[in-house]
């Protein structure tokens, strides 16, 4: 189970259990090295952190510097917290049990914004706008993250679902509002709200709907336990897989191309698929191809890069760099040692997050966290943490 949450689900997917249990046996190479905090003095306000990442930990959240990786603050929070970025340049959305909460990363706290509801999952960044799905619920919350600053909660749109399910929705240029269809037993398809919230697209040809990514065009994508749904232009039109069952249920996009990047999974009766294909879907064509990387992944493993390159981490080590076109790796970069998927999808495991020309890659084994230039395949810096960590995402601006 995902999310990405596109950035998507996020995902996430939904998600309020205990904290995680610790991934061992992890290797990998370590460039550098360092668990120093930096500590305000008392009294003092936070140094403001430039182009944060926040990684989970059991037990809290860790707030650190986006080039260097020196870990700025430790911020206690008990459970299984997942992370998004909120859309702009210092501000996080953190799941909790509770629901969704807003924490500002370059200022290491809480800002006090919150979206109640249980079972927090997907969260959506497109277009200047950031779109939450609360699962226990139903609901969607659309907001500006421009309006985070100033530290109240936004005045959005918001809309509910017919019936709460495991769902994710994103907002288009025009004002659309494309929302999945579903109950808790089952997910059908998607429909399309105009701005002011009227039906005016359906379509129910997309069995256990999970996840979506947008591609260059403005093409949405919507996963299916049969291929993927594509929204295009006011039209859906459904990709088909080449298997009865072949499940598309995490997909990442880029506004560079045409094509979406997606897991794929065959065999609807294991307790954990560990595939070794990913597809490429051409929202221009409606083409789907697979592509064999000879190592699995997990849901934690996909990204792209800056010029729509699409990443894939294997549990050999290694991070794919691959091109979308052709479906080619044209560059394997080893980053740490080699891992398997856990059974329990809220288990460490590494985790791929990219940022501009950076991927960061955390290696739970090792409590360390390592940045890679995607173009030079180099490693940047690596840090080692107090403690292992889960999940792994930092402030994203330009959707």
């Amino acid at each position: 189970m995902n999310k990405s949450i596109r950035n998507r689900a996020f995902t996430g997917t939904a998600l309020a259990l205990a904290a995680s249990a610790v991934l061992t046996a992890c290797g990998g190479d370590d460039s550098s090295s360092s668990d120093t905090k930096a500590k305000a003095a008392p009294g003092a306000k936070a140094v403001a952190v430039k182009d944060p990442l926040i990684a989970t930990f059991d037990g809290g959240l860790y707030v650190l510097d986006g080039e260097s990786l020196k870990l700025a603050d430790t911020i206690e929070l008990p459970g299984f917290n997942r992370l998004n970025p909120a859309g702009d340049d210092s501000h996080v959305i953190v799941s909790t049990d509770a629901g969704f909460r807003v924490l500002n990363a370059a200022e290491q706290t809480f800002t006090g914004i919150e979206y109640k509801g249980a079972k927090p999952g997907h969260v959506v960044q497109h277009a200047g706008k950031t779109v939450l799905f609360t699962d226990g619920t139903g609901e969607v919350n659309v907001l500006d993250p421009d309006d985070l600053a100033g530290g109240k909660k936004p005045q959005g749109r918001t809309y509910t679902s017919a019936e709460p399910h495991h769902g994710v929705a994103i907002e288009l240029t025009n004002g659309e509002l494309i929302t999945t269809l579903g109950t808790e037993e089952k997910r059908t398809g998607a429909l399309v709200l105009d701005k002011n919230n009227k039906e005016i697209k359906r379509n129910e040809n997309c069995p256990g709907v999970h996840g979506e990514a947008t591609a260059k065009g403005e093409a949405v994508g919507i996963g299916c336990e049969d291929g993927l749904l594509l929204y295009k232009n006011g039209k859906f039109t459904k990709v088909d897989a080449p298997d009865d069952y072949g499940r598309i249920g995490n997909q990442r996009g880029s506004d560079t191309s045409p094509i979406l990047l997606g897991d794929y999974k065959t065999d609807p009766e294991a307790e954990l698929e560990r595939p070794t294909r990913i597809s490429l879907i051409d929202t221009e064509t409606a083409n789907l191809r697979l592509v064999d990387l000879g190592t699995s992944y997990s849901f934690r493993s996909l990204g792209r890069g800056p010029h729509g390159e699409a990443l894939v981490l294997g549990t050999n080590g290694t991070l794919h760099v691959i091109d979308p076109e052709t479906g080619k790796v044209e560059k394997k970069i080893p980053v740490v040692g080699e891992w398997q998927e856990p059974l329990d999808w809220q288990q460490p495991r590494p985790t791929l997050f990219v940022r501009d020309h950076t991927a960061y890659v955390s290696e739970p084994g090792k409590r360390q966290l390592h940045a890679v230039d995607i173009e030079s395949g180099k490693k940047v810096t690596s840090v080692t943490l107090p403690k292992s960590t889960n999940e792994l995402s930092g402030v994203v601006t330009g959707h």
